[in-house]
């Protein structure tokens, strides 16, 4: 997979800018504040159909305007690829392949495999169980198109659920009829859901495991816990079980919607037992993972985007990442930084191709 080139408008701080990409590794340098994260959220958008930042689309217009453009060419297979994202203010957002507008943006992911290690990876530990549900659930949907559309029929489901209980509280009345309907619907999706979460979780972890010690040479013992109330029961007996819960609360309390993924080191939660510099560690050892199982299911590599990560990583780990470089283990990498002359000295290392551009 490779990035050719990609021209912006009216995207965030960018009135207009085009780049052209022949180089293995792509350096965004400058102040902040000057754009760089947004370039590399540009790609990512083109991947994903979304923001990786900001997925609410009016807020990535650029200020007094009411519209934007993103456009792309990548080649893939030996074949180009041309993709478009646009969006104007009341308006529906387009995502088009080749001039042709999808008529479901789920139907492009995983065309276009990207994976992206920011400082903003920190939610993963700090945020609560949806945001390391929906890593989860992009790493699987990149490579398994009918696991996204379960997820999204699954979750069209429990909101009519969760709305049929608001009309019984509102209405003093209940029927178990309809609630016997979206348990069964629930029961099939959830359990084949929660059996590809937990393949995944079982074939992803050693491969995480494996970063992890390479990026630490430490004796760390980190792990990845899947927790999900379908090791308990079924869905339709746990969702029997909790009805009174769930007329009180007045939406669906069990299921594979409440999954997480507990992230430990030394059989503790990182989260309060963690330094900055193992929660760091323990991140980009998840990212890279994710970069090598894409890689491996798919069969070609993923367009890596490094956001700002140099300055938040001590030289030691620095060079760890530069010499996966050197070993060629990654295709297309982007680069931010505020240090020019810093990155340059970085990726002279690895006697890739490589260009600067000055933001």
């Amino acid at each position: 997979m490779f990035l050719k080139k990609i021209a912006l408008f009216n995207y965030k701080n960018f009135s207009e800018i085009n780049f052209d990409f022949n180089a293995k590794i792509n350096c965004f340098v400058g102040k902040n504040g000057v754009g760089k994260t947004n370039v590399l959220d540009a790609i990512y958008h083109l991947a994903n159909g979304k923001s990786y930042f900001n997925p609410l689309a009016v807020q990535n217009i650029k200020h007094n305007q009411d519209f934007f453009v993103i456009e792309g060419e990548f080649e893939k297979a030996s074949r180009n690829e041309q993709i478009v994202s646009s969006f104007k203010k009341g308006q529906k957002k387009i995502l088009k392949r080749n001039g042709k507008a999808y008529e479901k943006f789920s139907d492009h992911i995983g065309l276009i495999p990207l994976v992206i290690i920011s400082p903003a990876d920190s939610d993963l530990i700090t945020e609560g169980s949806e945001t390391r549900r929906k890593f989860v659930d992009n790493v699987i949907s990149q490579l398994d198109p009918s696991y996204l559309q379960q997820i999204i029929q699954y979750g069209k489901i429990i909101s009519q659920r969760n709305a049929l209980l608001k009309y019984f509280a509102l209405n003093h009345v209940f029927e178990t009829d309809m609630l016997q309907i979206y348990n069964e619907q629930l029961h099939v999706l959830g359990q084949l859901i929660f059996e590809k979460r937990k393949n995944f979780i079982a074939d992803f972890l050693p491969i995480f495991i494996k970063h992890h010690q390479a990026i630490t040479n430490s004796n760390e013992s980190v792990a990845l816990i899947y927790e999900s109330h379908l090791f308990e029961n079924d869905t339709v007996t746990l969702l029997v079980n909790n009805i009174n819960k769930d007329r009180a609360l007045q939406y669906t309390s069990v299921g594979i919607h409440k999954d997480d993924l507990s992230f430990q080191i030394d059989s503790f939660p990182i989260k309060k037992f963690g330094s900055q510099g193992q929660q760091k560690s323990f991140l980009i050892a998840l990212k890279l993972a994710q970069f090598e199982f894409v890689k491996k299911q798919s069969g070609e590599r993923p367009i890596l985007l490094f956001d700002d990560i140099f300055d938040k990583l001590d030289e030691d780990r620095v060079e760890k990442i530069v010499a996966m470089v050197n070993q060629d283990q990654f295709g297309q990498l982007f680069i931010s930084d505020t240090h020019p002359e810093r990155t340059e000295n970085i990726v002279k290392t690895t006697h890739q191709s490589y260009k600067i551009f000055n933001l």
